[in-house]
């Protein structure tokens, strides 16, 4: 989200202007439109504001699937949780198109947002904004183009979920009008959101324009066009492009393969890493998820939009190990040893490979820094000791009712409190592009349309050189030589897996993939960890969790009041 949008909401901030009409106490999405988009002020002082209420339907993260990870619902983790929380219900297939889980349900909350995106650009033009980002590039153009980015990020967050979704164009219902809308395709949807991208992205200010003091950072040029290489990187892969799930279904994808949607994905890409705005920087991989561009002195040019969540302890509160002081930290997600076992060694090597030096009976050692960043081990150094997740031990007694449940705790997005003794304020924006998934996009892409030429292993690399990756003598960090395009491209899943973990890609991924059948419908482990009364540490594997999945649940059912209430809404196959 936007850096300073919500700072002033919930700093109260006053704005005086004399060609502004003064702030109400009511909130402003209850007053009329000729309020909020008003013809005499030339400041545009409500219109802004109503813009800033556009970009809190942006979607959320972290905690949010009751108070779980979505990653908890896939083979990466599970929740600490005992009983049948919501994330178990979307781990297990435990829901219906009447009874789903509500931090999924997200039909009628985007269509809200839809709706308020589309009041705004209908209006704005009646407020008379002088404002310019820079000389010849109004602000008002700008505003516009950023509510039909909200736009069409929400009609994508429906599209990844439910296939085909009725398209509303500009349009704003009222009372009296026909709203029995049935469904578009799905090549309809990918072509308008993408159309969409490619209208408003020159609209859109540049990395490099700056803000005035106290103004919002607002969605960039770079925003537009990672979005772009999102919907196409998902229409272009197994499940919409040749894998239908329904033969001939075009709201679940399209009716054949086309080899081209690949190109089309990784031209996206490269049209965005050509542009030279981002960066994989920060160079340490933790202070990604902490640190705000220009807070504080500090440069992020990895951060290509985010959900502003702002200053607290939250994420550590609510995830961090349990066992130190009281009300420190609740131990909510548990990492599986699937997870832990995909990072590779810090030589790049797969840890099963020959000569790659893992020890089982010292398993953390010398592995992938990721894994540190992203994950608590046992011996992990926290708040200014040594995690004990084996068992018995301070975060892991056995005692109480949340607590790990495969020995492993989520550190990432967290501060470093490693060498601390309490927690204090960071922030914790929700980041939902950034420049290592692009590059990431684009190897992929790439990889499927031409093979790993030398463009797909430079993207890898790059990522892994700044992962903390030894270069080798080959400067390879790790990549083997001559690789085949399957051999690629069980490298490239592996990398997004251990890169973006737990940022609300590995549930998808596995879904586009047309590979969660496989990959769900067996056990997650984790470690249990036994402690001699000589020090002497044994690990042993234990079976935590056996997830289902069936072909069905690739696509979420249409909510059922939805199917019920209007007779052109055709369900999705299965449900």
């Amino acid at each position: 989200m936007i850096r300073n949008i919500s700072r002033i909401l919930i700093g109260g901030m006053v704005i005086l202007c004399s060609c502004a009409k003064n702030i109400e106490k009511i909130p402003l999405e209850l007053n009329t439109i000729d309020y909020i988009f008003d013809k005499d002020d030339s400041l545009g002082v409500n219109a802004e504001r109503y813009l800033s209420g556009i970009y809190f339907t942006v979607p959320r993260g972290f905690n949010r699937v009751g108070t779980d990870l979505l990653d908890a619902a896939t083979d990466d983790a599970v929740s600490s949780e005992t009983g049948s929380v919501d994330v178990y219900k979307l781990a297990t297939g435990g829901y219906t198109a009447a009874t789903f889980p509500s931090g999924e349900n997200v039909w009628a909350t985007c269509y809200a947002g839809i709706r308020k995106a589309n009041i705004f650009i209908n209006n704005i033009d009646i407020v008379p904004l002088k404002k310019m980002v820079e000389p010849g590039f109004p602000k008002k153009h700008a505003y516009k183009a950023e509510a039909r980015f909200v736009r069409a990020l929400l009609y994508f967050e429906l599209l990844k979920r439910y296939g085909g979704i009725p398209l509303v164009g500009d349009k704003v219902g009222t009372l009296g009008d026909d709203m029995q809308l049935p469904r578009n395709t799905f090549k309809e949807c990918v072509d308008y959101i993408v159309g969409e991208c490619d209208h408003i992205k020159d609209s859109l200010r540049t990395m490099a324009q700056t803000r005035a003091v106290g103004e919002y950072q607002s969605v960039t040029k770079g925003a537009c066009l990672a979005l772009k290489s999102r919907v196409l990187l998902y229409a272009a892969s197994p499940l919409f492009n040749g894998g239908n799930i329904e033969s001939g279904n075009e709201l679940t994808g399209y009716t054949n393969f086309d080899g081209n949607r690949w190109k089309l994905a990784a031209d996206a890409a490269k049209e965005l890493i050509d542009r030279k705005e981002y960066d994989l920087v920060p160079e340490l991989f933790s202070d990604i998820f902490i640190t705000v561009d220009g807070a504080e002195g500090k440069t992020n040019r990895e951060i290509i939009f985010v959900r502003e969540d702002g200053k607290g302890t939250g994420i550590e509160v609510i995830n961090g190990p349990v066992g130190y002081s009281p009300g420190t930290a609740n131990g909510r997600t548990s990492p599986t040893q699937e997870l832990v076992d995909a990072f590779p060694m810090k030589n790049g090597m797969d840890i099963n490979a020959e000569g790659s030096g893992y020890d089982v009976s010292d398993p953390y050692t010398n592995r992938d820094p990721r894994l540190g960043m992203s994950i608590f081990y046992n011996g992990h150094p926290w708040l200014n000791t040594s995690l004990e997740t084996f068992e018995g031990g301070r975060s892991h007694p056995g005692t109480l009712n949340m607590e790990t449940k495969t020995s492993y705790y989520m550190r990432k997005f967290m501060g470093a409190f490693e060498a601390t003794n309490t927690f204090s304020d960071v922030y914790h924006d929700f980041i939902l592009f950034r420049y290592a998934e692009v590059l990431l996009n684009f190897a992929e892409a790439q990889n499927e349309f031409s093979g790993p030429d030398a463009d797909v292993y430079a993207a890898l690399t790059a990522i892994r050189k700044r992962a903390g990756i030894d270069a080798g003598a080959d400067n390879r960090y790790g990549l083997k030589t001559g690789m085949t395009k399957e051999e690629m491209r069980q490298v490239i899943r592996n990398e997004r897996r251990i890169e973006l973990a737990f940022e609300e890609h590995r549930f998808w991924d596995i879904r586009r993939w047309k590979v969660a059948e496989t990959v769900v419908n067996k056990p997650l482990h984790g470690m249990s960890i036994i402690k001699s009364s000589s020090g002497r540490l044994t690990y042993t594997l234990s079976e935590v969790l056996t997830p289902v999945f069936s072909t069905r649940q690739y696509l979420y059912p249409i909510p059922y009041d939805e199917v019920v209430k209007n007779s052109n809404m055709r369900q999705n196959p299965g449900w």
